[in-house]
């Protein structure tokens, strides 16, 4: 479970067993969790964030969209 980045105590990441989707984000802090699609960008499903949490981490998805779809790239053209 790669741990692409760390900001304002969310963690964003995705799973190894990913590969089959579209490029997502995984983001979770203490219990709340969300899924983003990077491309469009769309929440995908949240549990225990509230509506301002969502909106700020969706800023974050698209502030560093460039970077999890690098790393999604690296992590599975292998």
């Amino acid at each position: 479970m790669p741990t692409v980045l760390r900001v304002k105590g969310y963690r964003f990441f995705f799973f190894s067993l990913d590969r089959g989707e579209a490029p997502h984000i995984h983001v979770a802090k203490n219990d709340g969790y969300a899924k983003f699609w990077l491309e469009p960008m769309a929440l995908a499903r949240s549990r225990g964030f509230a509506s301002h949490e969502l909106t700020e981490i969706a800023v974050l998805v698209v502030k560093h969209r460039r970077l999890f779809q690098e790393k999604w790239d690296e992590h599975f053209s292998g």
